[in-house]
């Protein structure tokens, strides 16, 4: 089905590109953050079973998953804030004008000798070449399918440096998604810093604005411009799971 979004260009909503991860019960399901895989149990008490496999009328499993841990999930300021504030009011709709970038992360070496990989502020500028964008999508190289199955803990993942903040608030982002566990490192002694700047906790907090990680950029999904639509559980709390879905920006 055909949606305009000008004059000039429209979305098919029967050609949606979706750059989420699932979560399974599987030891393949991606994590991070030290916790154990997640859990789909059915449900027994008095006499009853949730698992048509082993004789119930219904499969009724009961799920055990950390939205930040398990797979793709989109925050808001809730997450690093004393109050604990809702994702769910961060959005007020779904749909926004997104553009997706591709960035090698660049090697750097600590002062305490340690070699981290990072998003510079020069890459995004490169990349994003002055344009204003609504959401921004970042796929970091190498991409290969391994994302979706990889243990991060302990791995220190490539991040952002924090003066990218700069770049990212000039385009005027509001929804910014990375194909990692965090936008900060690993191991930073708790400051999460990128994620104070992008929400400007305490100053000035941005309660609109959300994070989303741990997604997955196909290599056939090219760099450009894109309709994003934000699919969201409906959960009352920091974070929650979500499948974030691309469309493709059709002239005509």
């Amino acid at each position: 089905m055909r949606f305009y979004i000008d004059k000039e260009s429209f979305i098919d909503t029967n050609q949606p590109l979706d750059i989420s991860m699932e979560l399974s019960n599987t030891e393949n399901n991606v994590r991070a953050w030290y916790v154990d895989l997640p859990k789909f149990e059915p449900v027994r008490a008095n006499g009853f079973v949730g698992s048509v496999e082993e004789g119930g009328g219904v499969n009724f499993r009961d799920i055990y998953f950390n939205p930040h841990g398990h797979g793709t999930h989109t925050e808001c300021l809730g997450h690093i804030t004393n109050q604990i504030h809702s994702v769910n009011d961060a959005l007020r709709r779904y749909f926004f004008n997104a553009i997706v970038i591709t960035i090698q992360p660049t090697e750097l070496s600590l002062p305490d000798g340690t070699q981290d990989f990072v998003i510079q502020k020069k890459q995004l500028e490169s990349a994003l070449k002055n344009k204003s964008t609504e959401a921004l999508i970042i796929r970091t190289l190498p991409n290969g399918s391994d994302k979706k199955t990889l243990n991060y803990s302990s791995t220190n993942p490539p991040y952002l440096e924090l003066d990218c903040i700069d770049v990212i608030r000039q385009s005027n982002v509001d929804h910014l998604l990375i194909d990692l566990p965090s936008v900060d490192r690993e191991e930073d002694g708790g400051a999460l810093a990128f994620h104070h700047a992008f929400w400007e906790v305490p100053e000035n907090p941005q309660f609109q604005k959300t994070i989303t990680e741990l997604i997955f950029v196909d290599d056939t999904i090219v760099d450009g411009e894109y309709i994003l639509e934000m699919q969201m559980a409906s959960f009352n709390n920091d974070a929650a799971p979500s499948r974030p879905v691309l469309y493709k920006r059709i002239k005509g």
